[in-house]
Order: C-alpha cells, then sequence, then structure tokens
C-alpha cells in the first residue's frame, strides 16, 4: 500500500467522482483509477460503487476512509518529526562537566545558548570526575563531556581541545599573607604539600600539577589525596596543604583559602570536549558548535 493510493482514494471520497479527482490532484484519470484499482486487490473489496453520476463508498469503503483519513495528516508529521530530529531540534543532549570545567565562564553560557535555540531537546545534566565521565561516554549514558584530558582517552571517542586555562595556587590565608597579594613563584611552594586527586579521579589537573612543579625544578611532595575540588579546597582551608587549581575556580569562595597568580612562565591545564567518535548524537554535534563559537567569541573578546 502506497501513500500515493491513499491520497487517490480520498480525493475520490471527497469529490464523489473519479474525473474531478484526477484534476484536483493534477493527474490524468486512467492512472488514478489504476491505482485505486490496485489498492482494491491488495484490500480485497471494492471501495467505492462506480455510478454514472460519479462514485460512492462500498461499506469497505467507510470502513476504510475512517481510519485512512488521518493518514497523509500523520505521515506529514512523521517527516516533519524525522526532518527535526535528524537536525538535533529533538532528542537529548545528556551532558557531562567536571567540577573544574563547569566554572569556566563559557560552559554555563554555551548551556544556555543551546537551550534557545533547541527548546525542544531534552537536557540533563551530570556532574563528575573526567574518568567517570568517559565511562559514561562509552555505555552510552552521556552524549557529550568536558573533560580534563590527560591523552588516554579511548580511540573510539572523539576529543577536542578547547582551551589551556591557566593555573594559580590554592593557599591556606595564613600563608597567602606571607607572599603578599601578588604574584608568587611556584618554586617557593616547594616545601609544602600539594593537595591534589588521586589517580582513581582523575589525571588530567593532577598531571598538569606535577609537570608545572617539576617545569619549576622540584618534584612535589604529595599531601592527602582529594576526589573532587570542593575536598581539595577544604583541605587548603584546614591547612593541610596547598594546591594548584584553574584560574577559574577563584570563583569558588571559601573561608580559609586565598588565590594567587603565578609569575611567568604560567602553567595550564586543559579543557576538551569529547563524544563518541562514530554515530554521535546531533545534539551533541549541535552543542560542540555552540560551544567552539563561545569560546571563539571569548578569545576574541579578551
Amino acid at each position: 500500500m502506497k501513500l500515493q493510493q491513499i491520497r487517490y482514494f480520498l480525493a475520490v471520497t471527497e469529490e464523489r467522482n473519479f474525473t474531478r479527482a484526477a484534476a484536483r490532484l493534477g493527474v490524468g484519470q486512467p492512472p488514478l483509477s489504476m491505482q485505486i484499482k490496485e489498492l482494491e486487490l491488495e484490500i480485497g473489496a471494492p471501495l467505492f460503487h462506480r455510478l454514472r453520476s460519479g462514485a460512492e463508498l462500498t461499506d469497505a469503503g467507510r470502513a476504510f476512509f475512517a481510519i485512512a483519513k488521518s493518514i497523509p495528516t500523520r505521515a506529514e508529521e512523521a517527516i516533519r518529526a524525522a526532518r527535526r530530529a535528524a537536525r538535533g531540534e529533538t532528542g537529548r543532549l545528556a551532558l557531562g562537566v567536571t567540577t573544574t570545567t563547569a566554572m569556566n565562564p563559557a560552559i554555563p553560557s554555551a548551556v544556555r545558548t543551546f537551550k534557545r535555540k533547541f527548546p525542544d531537546v531534552e537536557f540533563r545534566f551530570e556532574e563528575a570526575n573526567s574518568l567517570r565521565l568517559i565511562d559514561d561516554l562509552l555505555a552510552g549514558d552521556l552524549d557529550f563531556a568536558i573533560i580534563r584530558p590527560n591523552g588516554a582517552e579511548p580511540a573510539t571517542l572523539a576529543v577536542h581541545h578547547l582551551i589551556d586555562e591557566p593555573l594559580a595556587a590554592a593557599l591556606p590565608t595564613a600563608l597567602a599573607g606571607r607572599f603578599g597579594p601578588g604574584e608568587i613563584e611556584l618554586a617557593a611552594l616547594r616545601e609544602h604539600p600539594f593537595i591534589m586527586t588521586p589517580p582513581s579521579a582523575g589525571l588530567g589537573l593532577r598531571n598538569a600539577s606535577i609537570r608545572a612543579c617539576i617545569a619549576a625544578g622540584f618534584d612535589p611532595p604529595i599531601g592527602p589525596g582529594a576526589p573532587h575540588i570542593a575536598a581539595i579546597l577544604s583541605l587548603v582551608s584546614a591547612e593541610l596543604g596547598i594546591a594548584l587549581v584553574p584560574d577559574s575556580t577563584r570563583r569558588i569562595g571559601i573561608g580559609g583559602v586565598a588565590y594567587r597568580p603565578l609569575k611567568p612562565p604560567v602553567p595550564t591545564v586543559a579543557i576538551a570536549f569529547a563524544h563518541l567518535g562514530e554515530n554521535p548524537a546531533q545534539p551533541a554535534l549541535n552543542f560542540a558548535k555552540i560551544l567552539l563559537a563561545v569560546m571563539g567569541a571569548a578569545r576574541t573578546a579578551s
């Protein structure tokens, strides 16, 4: 059964005449009559009484019409729905971020822009460390993740570098007072334990901190581990050590913690986004375009 046959049947039903139906549809009457005949053969019953004055529905025709009359509209709706889904205007975007990447102002700006442009996309947000976000991407629980890359991400993911964010020192306020308000040499902190995320919680920020210390001429003494940035800052506040944190973390105000910029060369930590390499969800690709545009605008403005 073809949609064209349904349209021909409905036209004859409404016009009660094969000739008028053919004229309305812009086709010849013989092809129209042939399509109706094929439809009747498939159904196994005549749909019209052929009269000298026109055509009337049979009992089978009336039963068929009761359901078939909505088919063209539903088909158009299905086509529109499929096209919208193909453009990523509907569907789902499950977005994952790490606590520190979420602090970058470009991230909420991109989310805000995406929701305004694609209001019918179901949006879900998850916060976790980079290793957990990658696992959730691979499991299909996430469509898009903003991570701290470590260079060992699975080959099945498409990973795109966004920016390198400067690192700053998070110090207990008493210690920060000894250095004053300005930039400090990273090497001046060599005697203090560094609070970092354990390897099981993610390597991006941890590796960046260790590389920065080595570049400054020392191996950092490792203090107690903390699984996320809030816990790191809490341990700094408790004067259990110091930490290198992304500069955007300065937005987190915790009593007992002071932030200090580092003297050049300022170490950095990368932000990247990731999604499935094969058959990524179209909403994820749409969000990637928006995120890249927002990041580009931020770099231009600065």
